[in-house]
C-alpha cells in the first residue's frame, strides 16, 4: 500500500464551514449600513419641523450622502487594496457610526449637511470590502449565494427594521433614531475587529476548507500578495479599470440597476401619496411590499446562479442570466402608468423591484472580472459610477414629475432598466478574469 500524502489525507477530511459564518457577518454589516442610510428619511419630518428647515434645504440634506459616497468610491477602493478588511471595515464602521450619533445632536442645517456628507464618505469602502471578503472566502460556485445573502441585508434593513426606528422616534424623539443606529454600529465595529480574520488565520478553518476555496477560484492568499505589492495610488492602474470594455458593461449596468433602487429610496412614498392619492399610513404599509419582493428576488438570484454553476453552466451564463433577466423584469414598472387600481399599481412596482433584487448579484461579476491586484480599485470604480444614480435619479425624476403626471418619471426608470440589460448583453461578453 502506498503511503498517503498530506494532500491525500486532507482530501478525505470534510471542509469546515467557517466561510458561511463570514457570510452572516457581512449580512449584519450591510443591515447596519443601510439603516444608517435610511434613518434620515424616518427622522426628517419631525427633525425639519423642530429645526424649521424648508423643503429646499431638506433636499440638499438628502443629497449630501450621495455626493460624498460617490466621490469617495475610487479612493475607498484604493484603500481596500492596501488595508486589511479587518482593520479598514472596523475603522470605517466606527467613524461613520460616530458621525451618525452626532446627527442626533445636530441643531442646524449646516451641521446636518456636513455630518451626512461625513457618513457618505466613510461608508464608501463598505461594498468594495464586501466584494474583497467574498472573493477571498468563497469559491466561484458559492460566490453568488454569498453576495445574494449579504445584499439581502439592505432590504431587510429597509423593510423590517424601518418600523422599529419609526417606533423609537414616536416614543423618544427623532434624536434617538440616530443615536440608536449609531450605537449599534459602534458595537459592531468592535465585534468585526475582534472576530474577522483572513481564511488561513481564522480559528476553526481546516486545510480542506482552504483548499476548497483556493481550488474553486477563491483568492485565499490575496492579502499576502497585497502586502508584497503595496504602492501608492497609480494613475495607470485607474486607466486600466477605466479602459476595459467588459468593466464598462458592468459599470453602466450598475448605474441603471441603482436608478431603480434610488427611485424606491427617494420618490416612491411621494408617488403613492401625491400622485396616487393614498393616505400616509396606508402608503407606509404598502411601501414595504416592493422591498419584501426585492428581498425574495436577491435570495433567489444567488441560489439560482450558483445552482446553474453546479449543474455545469459556465460562470458567464450563470451570473449574467439572473442579472439580465432581473433588469428586463424591472422594465415592468412602466405598467404602473396604465392602471388605476391601487393593488395593480403596487403589483407592478413590486414585480419591478423583485427584478431589481434578482439582478443585484452584480458584485459577483466584479469579483470574477477584476484584475486580482486591483479588486478594490475596480470595485470602487464600479460603485462610483453605479452610485451616480443616487445623485441623478432623484433630480431627473423631480424634473420629469411635473404637474399631475408621474408617468414620464416611471418611463425613465423603465428605459434605464432596459439599457442596463443591453449593457450586459452587448458589452460584457465572455466572463473571465482580466489578466495584467
Amino acid at each position: 500500500m502506498q503511503p498517503q500524502t498530506f494532500a491525500g489525507k486532507t482530501s478525505l477530511v470534510t471542509p469546515s464551514r467557517k466561510r458561511f459564518f463570514i457570510m452572516v457577518l457581512l449580512f449584519i454589516t450591510v443591515v447596519i449600513n443601510y439603516l444608517d442610510r435610511a434613518n434620515l428619511s424616518i427622522a426628517a419630518p419631525a427633525l425639519t419641523t423642530e429645526l424649521g428647515i424648508d423643503p429646499i434645504h431638506v433636499g440638499l440634506i438628502f443629497s449630501a450622502f450621495g455626493w460624498t459616497y460617490a466621490a469617495m468610491q475610487i479612493p475607498g477602493g484604493w484603500l481596500v487594496d492596501r488595508v486589511p478588511p479587518r482593520i479598514l471595515y472596523a475603522v470605517a464602521l466606527l467613524l461613520w457610526s460616530l458621525a451618525t450619533i452626532m446627527l442626533g445632536f445636530a441643531a442646524s442645517f449646516i451641521a446636518l449637511f456636513v455630518l451626512r456628507m461625513a457618513v457618505g464618505a466613510l461608508e464608501a469602502p463598505a461594498y468594495p470590502i464586501n466584494s474583497r471578503v467574498v472573493t477571498t472566502w468563497f469559491p466561484e460556485r458559492e460566490r453568488a449565494t454569498a453576495i445574494g445573502f449579504y445584499t439581502s441585508g439592505q432590504f431587510v434593513g429597509l423593510a423590517f427594521l424601518t418600523p422599529v426606528l419609526a417606533w423609537l422616534q414616536a416614543q423618544y424623539g427623532w434624536h434617538m433614531v440616530f443615536v440608536s443606529t449609531g450605537a449599534v454600529g459602534v458595537i459592531w465595529a468592535l465585534v468585526w475587529f475582534l472576530v474577522y480574520r483572513e481564511p488561513r488565520d481564522f480559528n476553526g478553518v481546516n486545510q480542506a476548507e482552504i483548499e476548497l476555496i483556493r481550488d474553486g477560484g477563491g483568492l485565499v492568499d490575496i492579502q499576502t500578495s497585497t502586502e508584497k505589492n503595496k504602492r501608492g495610488f497609480s494613475w495607470p492602474d485607474l486607466g486600466i479599470v477605466l479602459s476595459k470594455r467588459k468593466l464598462w458593461g458592468i459599470y453602466l449596468g450598475q448605474f441603471c440597476l441603482n436608478s431603480t433602487l434610488w427611485f424606491f429610496l427617494t420618490w416612491f412614498p411621494t408617488y403613492l401619496v401625491k400622485y396616487r392619492g393614498m393616505d400616509f399610513i396606508k402608503s407606509g404599509l404598502l411601501a414595504s411590499l416592493p422591498f419584501l419582493a426585492a428581498f425574495v428576488g436577491v435570495l433567489c438570484s444567488g441560489f439560482f446562479s450558483d445552482w446553474l454553476i453546479r449543474r455545469g453552466s459556465s460562470v458567464g451564463f450563470a451570473r449574467k442570466l439572473p442579472i439580465i433577466g432581473g433588469l428586463l423584469i424591472s422594465t415592468s414598472i412602466i405598467g404602473a402608468n396604465y392602471v388605476e387600481s391601487t393593488p395593480l399599481v403596487i403589483a407592478f412596482l413590486a414585480l419591478a423591484f423583485f427584478g431589481n433584487g434578482l439582478a443585484s448579484i452584480t458584485w459577483s461579476l466584479v469579483s470574477t472580472l477584476a484584475p486580482a491586484r486591483l479588486l478594490g480599485l475596480t470595485g470602487g470604480t464600479f460603485n462610483f459610477i453605479g452610485n451616480l444614480a443616487a445623485i441623478t435619479t432623484p433630480i431627473v425624476i423631480g424634473f420629469l414629475a411635473t404637474g399631475d403626471s408621474f408617468a414620464p418619471a416611471i418611463t425613465y426608470v423603465a428605459v434605464l432598466a432596459l439599457v442596463g440589460a443591453l449593457s450586459y448583453i452587448l458589452l460584457v461578453g465572455k466572463v473571465e478574469r482580466i489578466e495584467l
